[in-house]
């Protein structure tokens, strides 16, 4: 049986293809499409899926889409009459359900069938859901709470639940306009960054201030006495009906989301590109630390709800690395799964586990352990891409076994050179894991400096993540868990911080990612023959981009390797060197 799960019509736009309940692909639009969160009908990542497993739409059996226009009709309802927002708000609304319901015919024009003739059976499931499916459902607990943050989704911001085998059951959920998502989003525009996703640069930014207007933003989101949360609505508008959102293709846009009132108590917003100066640093700690308080005070609710010691964190929320990193020390959690998809891409395998355990009440038989499902090239394809190479004069190109080829590289990486590392199938979710991933030497106090000037070209202030080996985070962390897709962020040991002072963040963290001989061999050997050089078992890595989506194809890793100051290049078994080095 194949289920196809899709993520439409919302940011970060994705497809998996589901096989007899064990996932085989998945991909996100933007991949492909070349556009960051890319937004719409995620056609390219759909034909992936079913070119990987060698079959054709008509071969699927059902068609799961994490969004839901039926659900939550009475509360919408509610909403309107009571608040009576802008025609503008619900004409937006209107239109990006009207595409959901008219689902099957767009798989239709995309595919290029006729009427009725497609077999699979759309089954359209509530946004939250399908986030929680996305956690427990591939998760190695049998029973388990889940907790969903999220900015929105079918009228829902907020849902608290637990799994137990194949059945998943809610027991609560915050509507809008009551929002953690949009609490964050909103100051987010606050301090210049304007493009959707931006909040992680917020959450770089805190560790350079204290949050002395904490007080403040308990005065902006307030918890409740019953254990939840709502907002205080005098500082946004969204509520108003006065907040555009852009879902129909290309990149998401959401325009301004707070009200004049957060500027009075705030004072001005920072323009794009002007100067961040100590308020605007204080201020992002400030939103930091009383998200992560709403956040403890959630979690200490689920689990006095659920009496479990093992969690799943979903939701776009759930990529607020530097809360996950504390729930060991702020709740009675004692295991965490955060899947490598959490936010809204996760929604397509959440959807399509959600109809094979949930709906059909099948038995669970996969865990995702691994974000390794996209597509992969052979040889013969990474070979006709780089032909080219061998006669450009400042280019040396040279095919090594691998041995030869972990042990060169972790030689230049140990040498301070910066190396683009292209191997295997593409990563599932937002954060590159050791397949597509830029390495450089974590010991070079400028390497830091080096990576931006050279090739990222970003802000700053924005820190770098280590990839280290499973068996030594104890070592170098105050933390020991394990935290394989990059989803947590721990202090490091005072003594070591001047050790990997360029993966060492202002406040003394780490973004860090374990790497086990079982999730990735290749990588865990280069990281381990790193270590053997230089004692260090630990590697800069950042994504493999510039200001672009991460590179899926050997030609975009070439494409990006050339307009960039990039050292080497690794490509398969190949590597390419620049002779002026």
């Amino acid at each position: 049986m194949y289920i196809l799960g899709i993520n439409a019509y919302h940011g970060d736009s994705s497809a998996c293809l589901v096989k007899n309940g064990r996932l085989i692909a998945a991909l996100e639009e933007e991949r492909v499409r070349r556009i960051k969160h890319w937004a719409g009908f995620p056609s390219e990542a759909i034909k992936f899926c079913l070119e990987h497993a060698g079959i054709n739409i008509g071969d699927v059996d059902h068609i799961a889409v994490g969004r839901d226009p039926k659900a939550h009709l009475w509360q919408r309802a509610l909403f309107v009459l009571k608040n009576r927002p802008s025609p503008v708000f619900l004409w937006d609304r209107l239109k990006n359900q009207a595409r959901v319901r008219s689902f099957d015919d767009e798989i239709r024009r995309t595919f290029n069938l006729k009427e009725g003739a497609l077999k699979a059976r759309i089954h359209h499931v509530e946004h939250h859901q399908a986030h929680f499916a996305s956690g427990f459902f591939v998760s190695p607990f049998d029973k388990a709470a889940i907790l969903s943050v999220d900015g929105l989704g079918d009228f829902v911001s907020t849902m608290f639940g637990v799994g137990e085998g194949n059945t998943i059951k809610i027991f609560e959920e915050t509507f809008f306009p009551h929002s953690l998502g949009f609490f964050y989003t909103a100051l987010t525009q606050y301090l210049g960054f304007w493009k959707y996703g931006d909040e992680y640069k917020v959450m770089g930014l805190s560790a350079f201030g204290k949050p002395e207007f904490l007080n403040t933003m308990r005065d902006i989101v307030k918890t409740k006495n019953d254990g939840s949360f709502e907002l205080n609505l005098n500082y946004f508008i969204h509520q108003k009906g006065e907040v555009s959102m852009t879902w129909d293709g290309g990149e998401p846009v959401i325009s301004k989301m707070f009200s004049k009132k957060l500027e009075e108590i705030l004072g001005p917003a920072r323009e794009k590109d002007k100067p961040l100066e100590k308020h605007h640093e204080d201020i992002a700690a400030s939103i930091q630390a009383r998200y992560e308080e709403v956040f403890f005070y959630l979690l200490g609710k689920l689990a006095q709800k659920t009496g479990s010691e093992n969690l799943c964190l979903v939701g776009g929320c759930a990529q607020n690395s530097l809360a996950n990193g504390k729930i060991y020390a702020n709740s009675s959690f004692e295991n965490v799964y955060i899947p490598p998809a959490g936010h809204d891409a996760g929604i397509a395998i959440g959807a399509a586990f959600h109809v094979w355990n949930q709906i059909l009440g099948n038995e669970r038989k996969f865990v995702m352990s691994s974000p390794f499902w996209g597509p992969e090239y052979d040889e013969e394809y990474i070979k006709s891409k780089i032909v080219n190479l061998k006669n450009d004069r400042e280019l040396r190109v040279e095919r090594l076994e691998k041995s030869d080829l972990i042990q060169k590289t972790a030689r230049l990486i140990a040498d301070g050179n910066i190396v683009g590392w292209f191997q295997g199938r593409t990563e599932w979710g937002p954060r590159a894991l050791g397949n597509r991933s830029i390495l450089a030497n974590p010991c070079r106090k400028d390497m830091k400096e080096i990576l931006n000037l050279k090739i990222k070209k970003r802000e700053p202030f924005r820190p770098f993540a280590p990839s280290v080996l499973e068996e030594v985070v104890g070592e170098y962390f105050q933390e020991t868990h394990p935290v394989p897709f990059m989803e947590k962020v721990y202090m490091i040991k005072p003594e070591k911080r001047d050790v990997i002072p360029a993966i060492t963040h202002a406040d003394g963290t780490g973004r860090l990612q374990t790497v086990s001989k079982e999730s990735n061999p290749l990588y865990y050997k280069l990281i381990k023959a790193f270590g053997d050089i230089t004692g260090v078992p630990i590697v800069l890595n950042t994504s493999f981009n510039e200001n672009e989506p991460i590179v899926n194809r050997p030609e975009e890793a070439v494409d990006c390797f050339l307009r960039t100051k990039m050292d080497v290049l690794v490509l398969g078994n190949y590597i390419i060197l620049r002779n002026t080095k």
